[in-house]
């Protein structure tokens, strides 16, 4: 009687209440073939790939991301170019991916000026770089626009203006001066800056000793202006100081530059006194007459 027959099939044990249910509705699941990875391999926590609110969509996104080399791009249109789905799913999948922290994308402006979209891909959200060397950073405090207002530019050189023929008083200094800061009575976008007014001096002092009445060049310089706003207004009178220049009336036209004056010495044939240089030792009658010397 408490011998138990060989043949008989051995009982199966009972399987956990837990699994009861799985197991009336599954004959089997995933069986892992593993093979170790030496080469071409990234390694993705779980926390991504069996995330439990990320659609389907997101997940394989994000592993694909986190598996690209730095500097590949990740916009919607290189994304939606790789894979079959549209650039609205894609769309959707990457906001999925920033909203539970595994993307993060700012705009920034390269030092050309031009504003690019920034992507940064965080292999476990919520974590910083000291604590796990592999994590996300987090972002860089974004310039406000008090950063970026209180750096001036870089200001750009006005064009030439005509300089005055002789040097003028500090006089006609001041008369130019005076004249530049009235053009803004008659209009309001003439308004100049000391440096404006400093550039612009030597050119409205040119006009003047052409004879031209302030009246006159204040006209010239106001007159058939532009509709359009006036970013450099002295830029803008530099160029019509150039370009309206009158001509110097004949008599200030600059003098030619005095002759040399050499000094006095004797001529060494007739001992008369003649100017010329220290290496002529003859005055003119007597190298007129003596023909060519010996060499």
């Amino acid at each position: 009687m408490d011998t138990q027959n060989p043949s008989a099939p051995p009982r199966a044990q009972s399987a956990p209440a837990a699994n009861l249910t799985r197991s009336r509705h599954h004959t089997g699941g995933v069986i892992h073939d593993n093979t170790r990875h030496t080469t071409r391999f990234a390694v993705i926590g779980n926390h991504l790939t069996q995330h439990a609110e990320l659609s389907l969509l997101a997940i394989g996104l994000g592993c694909h991301i986190q598996s690209l080399p730095a500097g590949a791009p990740v916009d919607i249109k290189s994304l939606a170019a790789r894979f079959t789905e549209g650039t609205k799913r894609i769309g959707d999948a990457l906001r999925e991916l920033e909203t539970h922290g595994y993307l993060r994308r700012e705009r920034v402006r390269t030092p050309t000026g031009r504003i690019i979209t920034r992507t940064t891909s965080c292999n476990q959200p919520g974590h910083r770089r000291e604590a796990a060397p592999s994590a996300c950073p987090p972002p860089p405090p974004r310039p406000t626009t008090a950063d970026r207002t209180s750096q001036p530019r870089p200001r750009k050189a006005l064009p030439p203006v005509p300089q005055p023929t002789r040097a003028a008083a500090a006089a006609l200094h001041q008369q130019a001066a005076d004249l530049l800061g009235t053009l803004r009575r008659h209009d309001p976008r003439l308004l100049l800056s000391a440096a404006d007014t400093d550039h612009l001096a030597p050119g409205v002092i040119a006009w003047l000793e052409r004879e031209v009445t302030p009246t006159a060049l204040r006209h010239a310089l106001t007159e058939n202006l532009p509709d359009e706003p006036l970013h450099r207004p002295a830029a803008f009178l530099a160029h019509r100081l150039t370009d309206r220049l009158p001509p110097l009336p004949p008599y200030r036209t600059p003098a030619a530059p005095a002759p040399v004056r050499h000094g006095l010495r004797n001529c060494d044939g007739c001992d008369k006194a003649f100017r010329a240089p220290e290496t002529e030792h003859h005055c003119p009658t007597c190298r007129t007459t003596a023909g060519p010397r010996p060499r």
